[in-house]
């Protein structure tokens, strides 16, 4: 093993400058066996680097070559496997575990020994040796001659010095000198130890040479010490004389420091003073105007303004500690108190005669207003009362029982005033949307025409009076002929030239105008009303209100509630909250007014319920853009419900009438009305709903309608025992196609497709029906013939069957001759006059489409007779030309 450590040394390592320490040799643990050398090195050259190598023997020869290397300072965990038995097994961890069986126990010993120490000597780092015996490791401990090679040779590394440039020269001058150094050692030791002796001598004289100057050193020392206590003495007898001295200045330093004591005190003394009489005197001025001062004119009201502030700045003054314990601070906080009780009570004496003058002044100009749709403007009041703003706001900082109780009257009057004011106003907006007064009678700037229009509106629906437009007469009137319909809308008009429809579009815009004048008056009222009470009443902040009062007291409806706990009112969440709870006690009536405006406009026509939504919509849209949760938005939002619910009611009632429709037996059925109805339905609400922002709504009501339209035509066409049901399908499916596809109405494009398909297969159907086989024995005779070229019979030998031979066929041939098929038709196109209605212009695209069918017919039997009878000169006694003059002589005719 050493010849090994000493070719490893050689070959490897000192290439490297590094020198071996220990080795061991090892195998891989549970793989087949292969010898390698794990190394424990350090480098020469500082700082001093501890690696473990891995050495192998080469493959290709008896040289060693070095496989791997790892940083001491990377070895996590030694693990001897048992540190009791001996076991050649042991673990390295470092990035990861490494399993090695060395070759002997000892060596393995010696090698974690060795890793021990350099860990102590270099490291110092938690290398953690597990079944390890404790005894290896003391004995690894360095001491004396039982020291191991390893820490040996370490020491003697730490040891070695190498010489500077100054000892080197030293040496060489020494040993050029003493040539024979080298050969005689002995010789060379004898010289060195006599010039030692020779230089200790020398050291000795000196030092003796050196005793005389000592002596007089210590006797310049004695005379120095004697001139100190020389000193010491006047030093004391001056401390002696300045003792009095001190004392006389003592007692003039504390009668100094009492004076300035004194003189202090009288600068904070007047300091106090002077705090409290800039802080707590009230001019006469400002005394008076909080007394007498004149609370109607504006002059009186900055000058009762300017005197409330200074109060309130007099009484929140932030006294020092001991102040309030003053008798005169305690009379001032008294006189401020009863001038503050009694400037509110003259106050809100004065703010309450002002709302009830106000509110008499206000009510004096309601009759100019009663027969006009305008509210009152209430601008000139708010503009009086916002004079006092300032002064609303001293009296919530300093009395919140009369400030609370100004805003309860506030409320109170102004809630009745608003009612009366809106209750006239929407009783005009009713007298004109209905034309009659409260009392029923008709009003008097209403039309002749009109009137006689309304008469005999209200005779076709019942006494009820209800109008609901044109679309009522589905629950009333059956499905008849569109002449029968239209004699009896004739007799609806006989007051000049207006028609219905014109009357219904008359009517709905009239209305439209009247309910968007009252939103537009409405809205800027409310909005001016809460603009004033937030400016008014102080409430624009987002902050807690507190006060103190002795009374107890609580709002209906939820509109302003506050109720009081030892004389402390409970906090409200939000002065927002205030204003809206404010609003909605002064304006309670406007929803109840609002919903009774939105029910009789559905009574007078359910179709008023499309304005309604497009006009409620804007206007809540509006409102949220400026304050999400303001009463206007609020208010707005919940009537907009129940018009949304109106709307709703409109189409389910429009698809219930369409569900209960009746068919007359007698006469033909046509255009069905329910689909003349959805037309002008859908036009009216295309008009209406026009950059409209709730045209989801419409979008799904059409999807419903359309749908439930579908579903009628078919129960009707189903049901139509005079009209075929190809005709009743075709027809109105056509009409729909028209109505979608003139008003071009994106979600029913695929219902528009649907109906286009459907009036195409009908129209194809009712065709194929109706024209059936107008050459019957001819068709029945080729009939035959096409069942033996289906049994297998060629076509060019049909004509040798005895009953399909040339003679039979030309006697088939002479039963159609021109004539009669023209007479076919005619009676034919009777038949299809007599089907189709005027309304939709069918009869010639049903006509063209049976001419197209009939040549067909035509021009098949021409190819059998050209393939089963061949050079036979057989042909039909009229052609395809005969035919097209014969569809449009009876054409014509007709």
């Amino acid at each position: 093993m050493t010849a090994i450590k000493h070719a490893l040394q050689r070959d490897i390592f000192t290439p490297n400058d590094e020198r071996l320490l220990s080795i061991v040799n090892v195998c891989k643990a549970g793989k087949k066996k292969r010898n390698c050398f794990l190394c424990a090195t350090v480098t020469t050259e500082r700082p001093v680097q501890v690696n473990v190598v891995k050495v192998k023997k080469s493959d290709k020869g008896d040289f060693y070559k070095r496989q791997t290397a790892w940083a001491l300072r990377d070895l996590a965990v030694v693990d001897a496997k048992d540190a009791v038995k001996e076991n050649p097994e042991f673990d390295l961890h470092f990035d990861k575990v490494y399993k090695w069986v060395a070759s002997s126990t000892v060596e393995k010993n010696t090698f974690i020994s060795c890793i021990w120490k350099l860990n102590q000597r270099y490291l110092r780092k938690k290398i953690d040796f597990i079944n390890v015996s404790s005894q290896l490791l003391e004995e690894s401990v360095p001491s004396g001659e039982n020291q191991s090679v390893a820490g040996g040779d370490e020491e003697a590394v730490d040891e070695y010095q190498e010489l500077n440039a100054r000892e080197e020269q030293d040496i060489e001058i020494m040993m050029e000198g003493c040539e024979y150094a080298i050969s005689n050692a002995e010789r060379f030791a004898e010289r060195l130890s006599r010039e030692l002796q020779v230089l200790d001598g020398a050291n000795i004289q000196s030092i003796m040479a050196s005793e005389k100057q000592v002596n007089i050193l210590m006797n310049l020392l004695d005379e120095a010490l004697k001139e100190v206590d020389q000193i010491e003495l006047k030093l004391s007898s001056y401390e002696e004389m300045l003792q009095s001295v001190k004392e006389q200045m003592d007692q003039i330093s504390e009668s100094n420091h009492l004076i300035h004591l004194s003189n202090t005190n009288n600068v904070k003394l007047l300091s106090e003073i002077e705090f409290l009489v800039n802080h707590m005197d009230l001019a006469k001025g400002h005394i008076k105007a909080l007394q007498e001062g004149d609370l109607t004119s504006s002059r009186g009201i900055e000058a009762c303004t300017n005197a409330a502030d200074a109060l309130l700045q007099c009484m929140n003054v932030a006294l020092r500690p001991g102040h309030d314990m003053l008798h005169a601070v305690k009379q001032q906080q008294q006189r401020f108190s009863d001038l503050r009780e009694q400037f509110a009570r003259r106050l809100a004496s004065h703010l309450n005669s002002v709302f009830v003058q106000q509110g008499h002044d206000q009510s004096s100009t309601l009759a100019q207003h009663s027969a006009e749709l305008t509210l009152p403007n209430h601008h000139p009041f708010h503009r009086d009362l916002l004079r006092y703003a300032k002064l609303m706001e001293w009296l919530k900082n300093t009395d919140y029982g009369k400030y609370e109780g100004l805003t309860k009257n506030y409320m109170d009057y102004l809630s009745r005033l608003y009612e009366r004011e809106i209750k006239d106003f929407f009783e005009v907006a009713k007298i004109k949307m209905t034309g009659t007064t409260r009392e029923g009678k008709k009003f008097a700037t209403l039309p002749r025409k009109e009137s006689a229009v309304k008469q005999e509106t209200e005779s076709l629906h019942g006494s009820s009076g209800k109008l609901t437009g044109s679309t009522s007469s589905l629950n009333k009137l059956s499905v008849q002929s569109s002449g029968n319909r239209r004699s009896q809308s004739s007799s609806l008009l006989d007051m000049g030239n207006m028609s219905a429809s014109d009357l219904d579009v008359a009517d709905r815009t009239k209305f439209d105008k009247i309910f968007e004048q009252v939103l537009s008056e409405l809205e800027p009222l409310c909005l001016a009303e809460q603009d004033f009470i937030s400016k008014f009443f102080k409430l624009q902040q987002h902050q807690s209100i507190s006060g103190t009062t002795n009374e107890a007291e609580e709002m209906d409806g939820g509109n302003l509630t506050r109720s009081y706990t030892a004389g402390v009112p409970q906090t409200i969440s939000s002065e927002k909250d205030m204003i809206r709870q404010m609003m909605t006690k002064i304006f309670r009536c406007i929803e109840p007014e609002l919903n009774n405006l939105i029910a009789l406009g559905d009574k007078i026509d359910s179709f008023n319920s499309l304005y309604m939504l497009v006009k409620m919509s804007h206007h809540v849209w509006t409102a949220q853009n400026v304050d999400p949760a303001s009463f206007l938005s609020t208010t707005l939002g919940n009537v907009l419900v129940t018009v949304k619910r109106n709307f709703d009611k409109c189409i389910s009632n429009q698809m219930k009438q369409m569900d209960e429709v009746k068919i007359s037996k007698k006469s033909k059925v046509g255009i069905l009305p329910f689909v003349a109805e959805f037309e002008e339905f859908a036009a009216l609400a295309e008009s209406i709903f026009k950059n409209a922002e709730r045209r989801g709504d419409l979008d799904k009501a059409y999807i419903k309608l359309i749908r439930a339209v579908f579903v009628s035509v078919e129960k009707v066409a189903n049901e139509s025992q005079k009209t075929p049901r190809d005709v009743v399908m075709m027809e109105n499916f056509h009409h729909i196609f028209a109505t979608l596809s003139r008003l071009k109405i994106s979600c029913l494009e695929a219902e528009k497709k649907e109906a286009k398909q459907k009036y195409t297969d009908h129209l194809q159907s009712y065709v194929i029906y109706s024209l059936g086989q107008p050459l019957e024995k001819l068709n029945h005779f080729f009939e035959g013939v096409e069942a033996r070229v289906a049994q297998g019979i060629r076509e060019e030998e049909v004509s040798y069957q005895l009953a399909f031979n040339k003679q039979e066929l030309r006697k088939v041939i002479k039963e159609y001759p021109g004539k009669e098929v023209k007479k076919g038709l005619d009676n034919l196109y009777k038949k299809v006059d007599k089907h189709l209605c005027e309304e939709e212009n069918l009869l010639q695209v049903v006509w063209h489409s049976m001419q197209d069918e009939f040549i067909r017919q035509y021009k098949h039997f021409e190819g059998l007779i050209a393939r089963c009878y061949p050079g036979s000169g057989i042909t039909m006694e009229f052609t395809i030309q005969d035919i097209l003059d014969y569809c449009s002589s009876i054409a014509q005719s007709h």
